[in-house]
């Protein structure tokens, strides 16, 4: 049993990352400005702001494994990237395992290649600034940090979210920073998503990488 907290514990992914984890055994504790439409059982939620230090620095103490599932929009637009690198630091000081829930669009359609990020003329120009926000955590700033923190930053395929259908089938494609389904973005339901998320950490075979999960 691990000791795991997840920022953001209350959204669509970090929601089903808290319910897989709870259900195997894990002592979870859930970060989040808001409280959870449905609690799930064992877990511990702690309402409060990820940008203030002094809250993340109380819910990461302790913890074996830390996740990181916020979103780069909303009131986290312009302070996205700075708090997760105080997240990082936190995490590293604390010598807990770092898993980050991240985006698509840091993906590459074939080994080598440019990642999706790099031609957003399909998207729509407001999605733009979360995507790239977002995407610099990959490309960027978890590289950058010290080799001493372990971290593994997890895709979900490019249909994800609450809009997307969320049949549980119990089983998921893995990959590394090439999309598991490139032609068409895949697809993937929170549960089974959470499912191979829980599966990462439970194993604990992939350091300071990209990975992708897909159906």
């Amino acid at each position: 049993m691990s000791r795991i907290t997840v920022i953001g514990g209350t959204g669509y992914a970090g929601s089903a990352i808290v319910a897989e984890a709870a259900a195997r055994g894990h002592q979870v504790t859930a970060l989040s400005r808001n409280p959870p439409v449905t609690p799930a059982p064992g877990v511990a939620y702690v309402q409060g702001d990820a940008t203030d230090e002094a809250t993340l620095s109380a819910t990461i103490d302790g913890a074996d494994i830390v996740v990181g599932a916020l979103a780069p929009r909303g009131p986290l637009i312009h302070s996205f990237r700075q708090v997760y690198s105080a997240i990082a630091r936190l995490v590293d000081a604390a010598g807990a395992r770092f898993y980050v829930v991240g985006g698509f669009s840091s993906l590459r359609p074939a080994p080598g290649a440019d990642r999706f990020v790099t031609d957003l003329s399909h998207i729509p120009a407001e999605l733009h600034d979360e995507i790239r926000i977002g995407a610099a955590l990959i490309i960027e700033d978890l590289p950058a940090t010290p080799a001493s923190l372990d971290w593994v930053f997890v895709s979900p395929p490019m249909r994800f979210g609450a809009r997307m259908p969320s049949e549980r089938r119990g089983t998921y494609r893995l990959g590394d920073d090439v999309a598991v389904r490139p032609k068409d973005g895949g697809a993937i339901s929170a549960a089974d998503y959470g499912l191979g998320f829980v599966d990462l950490i439970e194993k604990g075979e992939h350091h300071r990488e990209q990975v992708n999960l897909s159906h």
